[in-house]
């Protein structure tokens, strides 16, 4: 049955999450609660699940993350995080879902339009805590650095990217490292992160409708997190969605046969199949500023 591709950009992908949102949300057993989700989602993002190559049996890692997040937002901001600059939030109800202080500062970053969507469809609805919008395009350099320079105003900052470095290029994840490191001034960036390992598998399986749609899948790097370092980041915590999707009880179909052939592999296979997703959070080094190497921006 040939379907047209409802993906037009980036943006889009919002609504297909969003999706898997609801469809966890309406479990009798469900990880969590967001019941904006299936009005965010709209019937485009209905369209995306149906016409995705097993569309709704890869909800799983989506649920995943969205769970893990949580738990990790809210002990962020148990440790003392004041503001929270979500970037490229597309349709994160975290701010009315999650039982934030009304203290907390949460800064929704997004493009015009989709800013403009959100705030459409939750019109009537009260944040748990102080919520700023801000459209803008953080492309654009100057853009880019007024809103981590507004973020910087209210420490500690906890920065969260929930699926957007998978679409961008090495060099602008760099950028925003940078960025976020020095004008920021973030503590934490809590972000999920691709390997070289999961993009091949996701090309055979999803990247053809993407590509159509203008949102290509490009950064898994080779050196994990690791990439990070020259930027002032490490490693502070690292979720493999896989041992996750086991923890949390949302695997995915055939998981045990994988989990069997695992048995026979290498310490170092197995662990690069750990590895191959995953849920991050990095803590910023404190010290010198990172701007010189090779600033493009």
């Amino acid at each position: 049955m040939s379907q047209a591709n409802p993906i037009r950009n980036v943006s889009d992908t919002a609504l297909w999450v969003a999706i898997y949102r609801a469809m966890e949300s309406e479990r009798a057993d469900a990880l969590f609660h967001d019941p904006y989700a299936r009005r965010l989602g709209g019937e485009r993002g209905e369209a995306i699940v149906a016409a995705m190559p097993g569309g709704k049996s890869t909800s799983w890692p989506m649920v995943v993350r969205t769970a893990v997040m949580d738990e990790i937002v809210l002990r962020c901001v148990q440790q003392g995080a004041m503001t929270v600059l979500n970037l490229a939030a597309g349709l994160d109800a975290r701010p009315y879902r999650l039982p934030l202080p009304a203290s907390l500062r949460w800064l929704h970053v997004d493009l015009p339009d989709m800013v403009d969507y959100f705030r459409t469809r939750m019109e009537g609805e009260t944040p748990r805590c102080t919520l700023e919008f801000i459209a803008a395009d953080l492309r654009d350099a100057d853009a880019r650095r007024e809103v981590f320079t507004r973020a910087a105003a209210h420490g500690p900052v906890l920065v969260i990217t929930e699926g957007l470095l998978v679409y961008l290029e090495a060099e602008q994840v760099a950028d925003l490292a940078r960025d976020l490191h020095d004008l920021a001034q973030a503590r934490w960036w809590l972000t999920d992160l691709a390997s070289p390992m999961l993009l091949k598998f996701l090309a055979r399986r999803w990247q053809p409708k993407l590509t159509d749609g203008n949102a290509p899948f490009r950064f898994g790097p080779a050196e994990g997190t690791a990439f990070f370092a020259p930027y002032g980041w490490r490693e502070a915590e690292f979720r493999s969605t896989w041992d996750e999707s086991w923890r949390l009880k949302r695997t995915m179909r055939g998981a045990w046969l994988w989990k069997a052939i695992s048995l026979f592999q290498s310490r170092q296979r197995k662990e690069a199949g750990r590895r191959m997703s995953g849920i991050v959070l990095l803590e910023a080094e404190p010290g010198a500023s990172h701007r010189h190497h090779g600033q493009n921006a």
